[in-house]
């Protein structure tokens, strides 16, 4: 719920607050980014796994006591940072009135610590609950603050900096309203006087190791998509207006491509969701050195997170005109993002490639391809967005991504790297999603052609065509993979409505026998 609310929100500030808006809103987003990545996954999934390892309940509450040490001093630090740089990011983003945005989003880091322990400590327990709730309530409160700052914006004349400044405090608001979840916990494991140790306890500096080794590595993997954004954020503008943008017209282009970002939000939800069920027996096999379980369980993961991303990434492809019109309301942009959604395959296997290498406990070739894919966005964006425009930069983050993941590829164990090349899966996966795309590509020129060109152009009509386009891309894909026997029983059950559509195909066949 948390991750559909956090990339649907855009889509109604887009359209209230217009690309200059957006554009304001989207520069100084991957900072917040980052931030969330620190409070949400990277750090609490390693203070989840420290708290774990702890033998008793004394020593679980003092480890966590001092791992909320060491990220209060990295956040004092991120937070100074931001404030004391916020012109100097503002210039190098290359537009100075984005500076008191930067200073607003820095407030977010003061809770971070809080956030992090109070998740990482109770996942550590196995209880999801309060790192659910608290998720789900910073999002309510953060989307609701933006969507009140755009309606402002419109109503009393605010401009689009002045917006995107209280926009951005919606971080901070949000931050203290899911802290709240923590206050008992933060009170007895946090504030309250630390217990004698009854074991010894891993020492600071040893702990501030593992912090940046280990946590570290979590958030870099969990921010991938995240990095490549604030790249963009550094070098679109500045390489549009080096090719001879007016700083009007470079804002209101890097706010169309901006429009990519939900898209493929949205996408990799789909995508990772449904496969991120099979992590847990993925676990278990492992743990139990079951390996036949856990290469059978690792191959459902990578074949329904691949399918599901091929489907929504040739849908998008095919639908983007009346999607972008639909939901933007215009065709601007519309090539630029067609390239930018290839990056949901990319981003999608990345995401279940990471979960089985880390399950593994195997780090270096997923740095190794991070690195990698940032050095080549950060070497090549700005020549190819002052060559292509923004057409450049989707190229770059796909490029990006697709390095990142050809090296974690090679760099898995040899099991791991023969899941996409066994029985010809990625070959029938291509020929259903190249299939899929031509039905629903002439079913749309199909409508267009009738509907005739006055009708074609509003928004109502591009609406029922997308409509239309998913319902008969969506029986097409799944009629050609039950033609072609794409998945084994057990991915079929990882999908939604996949067990009535085994029995369905059962029954068929006990009727047509």
């Amino acid at each position: 719920m948390a991750k559909i609310l956090s990339a649907v929100y855009r889509i109604p500030l887009q359209n209230m607050v217009g690309n200059t808006g957006f554009y304001v809103y989207q520069q100084i987003y991957p900072i917040y980014g980052i931030g969330m990545t620190f409070a949400l996954n990277g750090f609490p999934n390693f203070i989840s796994k420290l708290v774990a390892e702890q033998p008793d309940e004394t020593s679980k509450s003092l480890v966590t006591r001092r791992a909320f040490h060491i990220l209060s001093g990295l956040s004092l630090v991120l937070f100074l940072g931001l404030q004391l740089g916020s012109n100097w990011i503002a210039i190098r983003m290359g537009d100075i009135r984005l500076a008191p945005i930067v200073s607003a989003v820095a407030w977010m880091f003061i809770f971070m610590p809080w956030l992090a322990t109070g998740r990482g400590y109770y996942q550590g327990q196995f209880l999801m609950g309060p790192t659910a709730v608290s998720q789900l309530i910073e999002q309510v409160v953060r989307v609701g603050v933006i969507i009140m700052a755009a309606y402002f914006s419109i109503h009393r004349g605010w401009d689009d900096y002045h917006m995107g400044t209280w926009a951005m405090s919606s971080a901070a608001f949000a931050a203290i309203c899911s802290s709240l979840v923590f206050t008992s916990f933060g009170l007895k494991y946090l504030l309250a006087p630390a217990p004698l140790a009854t074991h010894p306890l891993p020492s600071y500096r040893k702990l501030t190791k593992r912090f940046i080794i280990e946590g570290g590595t979590l958030c870099l993997v969990a921010a991938v998509v995240i990095l490549l954004q604030l790249v963009d954020s550094f070098s679109v503008m500045k390489g549009l207006m080096t090719q001879g943008q007016l700083p009007d017209v470079a804002k209101s282009l890097k706010g169309v491509y901006d429009r990519g970002q939900p898209l493929v939000q949205l996408g990799l939800v789909v995508a990772t969701s449904f496969s991120a069920t099979l992590l847990p027996a993925l676990t278990n096999a492992l743990a139990k050195r079951q390996l036949i379980e856990f290469k059978r369980h690792t191959q459902a993961m990578v074949h329904v997170s691949l399918a599901l991303s091929m489907a929504a990434t040739v849908g998008l492809i095919v639908l983007m005109p009346e999607i972008n019109r639909l939901l933007f309301g215009s065709l601007e942009g519309t090539t630029a993002l067609r390239v930018y959604v290839i990056s949901i395959i990319f981003a999608a296997l990345i995401t279940t490639y990471t979960s089985v290498l880390q399950s593994l406990n195997q780090y270096s070739a997923m740095i190794i391809g991070i690195i990698a894919g940032l050095v080549i966005k950060l070497t090549l964006n700005y020549t190819l967005v002052v060559r292509y425009g923004i057409n450049g930069a989707s190229f770059t983050t796909v490029l990006s991504l697709l390095v990142m993941f050809i090296i974690m590829w090679l760099g898995s164990p040899d099991d791991l790297q023969q899941v996409l090349l066994e029985s010809g899966y990625v070959i029938k996966l291509l020929a259903i999603s190249i299939g899929m795309g031509i039905v629903v590509l002439l079913t749309s020129h199909e409508i267009q052609a009738l509907v005739g060109p006055a009708m074609a152009n509003n928004r109502g009509t591009a609406g029922i065509i997308t409509l239309i386009g998913v319902v008969i891309g969506v029986v097409v894909f799944v009629g050609g993979a039950v033609a072609t026997r794409l998945f084994s029983i057990r991915e079929w059950l990882v999908l939604p409505y996949g067990k009535r559509l085994i029995k369905a195909v059962a029954k068929g066949k006990e009727h047509h026998s």
